[in-house]
């Protein structure tokens, strides 16, 4: 969901210089930090827009009065609640579970969908009546999937992905997407009958975490204006920098399927037991997704903040989306956004740091009134239009990067023998992961 083109530079009244989300959720991670885990359980937006940070004494909540943020005084520590979710991961792994630590209500819920069985219900809820009554059990509709189109699989890994955020090492730019869209060397286009190349996967990371890195064809150069995320209707919203996201913050998805939806962030950390393997460290919120919208980008007021990876329900029901930090990807990869100034050497992976927000812009907001960043129109012109602009328009049945394996063995028989043996190389790699 990322474009090159720009019809315009956006005037200086229309760029996002802070976020008053963003000012507070440094707020409470800055107190959580101070305190430590054995005087705090962790910290979120509350629907005034303010911080408020869980804390197990009563001098650490005047130590947080004292800064500014709301208090809650809670039983457990963060160290109990990691220590919780620590007991859950060495259990038997069950797929179609997930859990997280709810920081408002100061437990660890376990998720299990419909395709868990009785016999599995009842073990796992063993196991958590084993740690404590702070972890809570919970049935959900449907089952916990990686969001991938199976209908028109992407060459070598069965499924059509969105792209998430344009990425750069200095030299190259590159797309950012989930990892389970495909292994090394997977080939993406931009157009389902697969004459219109993008670029390949050179990394992925999957399970374990869920990004990739696809380099574009001809290792096209960073321009300024490589990083707009496409909402539809012609639009799009410039990310000026990334960032961890906050429980409580109101974020925003862009998809290949399902176009742009909004919801709000649950619980971060969170572990899911996908059929392919069991995947941690993810952010956890109430946004739709669809089949399709893999890899698509999470950000808000122009703040990217991850990118999708899985999660159950649709757009229309309504359900829960995961996904992969985007700060975490950057350090693990190696680069940074693109149309951002270069990290300092020697430091390639360092994320790009959210725009500092001043004391008038860090006055307190409600979440529900954040926006995802500032709107601006979306060119279409000369290359990036060839390649990308079917993979930013939603309302294109047939946008992101499909593969057709017929085509490609007509177009260059020797890729589809080179893929083959990448496809099983990948799946002898994770056949102990895959449930």
């Amino acid at each position: 969901m990322v474009t090159h083109a720009m019809a315009s530079e956006p005037s200086d009244t229309s760029r996002v210089t802070g976020s008053s989300a963003q000012a507070a959720a440094d707020t409470g991670s800055e107190l959580v930090s101070r305190l430590g885990t054995s005087r705090s359980a962790g910290s979120w937006i509350a629907s005034d827009g303010r911080p408020v940070v869980a804390v197990t004494d009563t001098a650490a909540a005047a130590e947080v009065k004292e800064a500014g943020a709301r208090a809650k005084v809670v039983r457990h520590s963060m160290s109990d609640l990691k220590s919780a979710t620590e007991s859950l991961s060495s259990a038997s792994r069950v797929a179609g579970t997930a859990w997280a630590v709810d920081y408002t209500r100061n437990e660890v819920v376990v998720q299990a969908d419909s395709t868990v069985s009785g016999s599995d219900w009842s073990r796992m809820t063993k196991v958590a009546d084993g740690i404590g009554d702070f972890v809570r059990m919970q049935r959900t509709q449907g089952t916990f999937t990686t969001r991938l189109n199976g209908a028109q699989p992407i060459f070598s890994t069965g499924g059509r992905c969105s792209a998430g955020f344009n990425v750069t090492n200095g030299q190259s730019e590159f797309i950012l997407t989930a990892g389970h869209c495909g292994p090394a060397g997977s080939v993406w286009f931009a157009d389902n009958q697969g004459s219109q190349q993008v670029g390949r996967t050179i990394t992925t990371a999957f399970p374990g975490s869920d990004f990739s890195l696809v380099q574009y064809d001809k290792g096209r150069q960073t321009t300024a204006g490589a990083n707009v995320v496409a909402i539809g209707g012609g639009n799009g919203v410039r990310i000026t920098g990334a960032a961890d996201p906050t429980v409580g913050q109101r974020v925003f998805r862009s998809g290949s399927t399902s176009g742009l939806h909004d919801g709000k962030v649950t619980a971060l950390n969170a572990t899911v037991n996908y059929p392919e393997g069991t995947v941690t460290g993810l952010v956890e919120t109430t946004v739709c997704a669809e089949p399709g919208d893999s890899g698509g980008p999470l950000f808000s007021e122009g703040i990217a903040l991850g990118v999708t990876s899985g999660g159950n329900g649709d757009c229309t029901t309504g359900g829960t989306t995961f996904f992969q930090p985007v700060t975490k990807a950057l350090t693990a990869l190696g680069v940074q956004l693109a149309g951002q100034p270069q990290a300092s050497a020697g430091s390639p992976g360092q994320a790009s740091p959210a725009p500092s927000v001043s004391a008038s812009q860090g006055a307190a907001v409600a979440p529900g009134s954040a926006a995802p960043g500032a709107v601006e129109p979306v060119g279409t012109t000369g290359d990036a239009e060839t390649l990308v602009s079917r993979l930013t328009n939603p309302r294109n049945i047939g946008p992101g990067m499909l593969v057709i394996a017929g085509s490609l063995i007509a177009l260059v028989a020797t890729r589809y023998i080179r893929t083959e043996q990448d496809r099983k190389a990948y799946r002898r790699q994770y056949a102990q992961s895959w449930g």
